[in-house]
């Protein structure tokens, strides 16, 4: 069984949907950190089976609304001195600015390089965005 330290004072993202790890890892940047960050895949999970987990062995700014569009069931914990001070679900954000690019080449995005790439959330059940300008459809592909 793997071991991982206990944390006094930092961030622990748990319930990651398994294989989610290392995608929240990049997206947050994570790797520009000075302190310890420990990623566990697929751990066990009673819940969902299989889950990946995410320790940060210091408090840092963490933006929940990457978090929330790349995986809306895990839930963000904040120790201090060794214990949860707070424990955040997470949701999906409607709106996105600056997280993820549109691929539409017509789109105004691609034309004025220092516009905002804005996606507001129009599907909520699918986990769908649009372009807030041409009304594109995010495709992660």
């Amino acid at each position: 069984m793997l071991n991982v330290g206990r944390i006094e004072n930092g961030i622990v993202i748990d319930h990651i949907t398994a294989g989610n790890g290392m995608q929240i890892y990049e997206f947050l940047e994570l790797g520009k950190l000075d302190s310890g960050v420990a990623i566990i895949k697929n751990a066990k999970s009673n819940k969902y089976g299989k889950k990946d987990i995410i320790k940060i062995d210091s408090i840092t700014d963490i933006d929940f609304d990457v978090l929330g569009f790349i995986d809306d069931k895990a839930t963000v914990c904040i120790i201090k001195n060794g214990e949860i001070e707070e424990k955040k679900k997470l949701l999906l954000p409607p709106r996105l600015v600056n997280v993820i690019k549109c691929k539409n080449p017509r789109c105004i995005t691609s034309i004025e390089t220092t516009a905002d790439h804005i996606f507001i959330l129009h599907d909520v059940e699918n986990h769908r965005y649009r372009c807030n300008y041409c009304e594109q459809e995010y495709d992660e592909k």
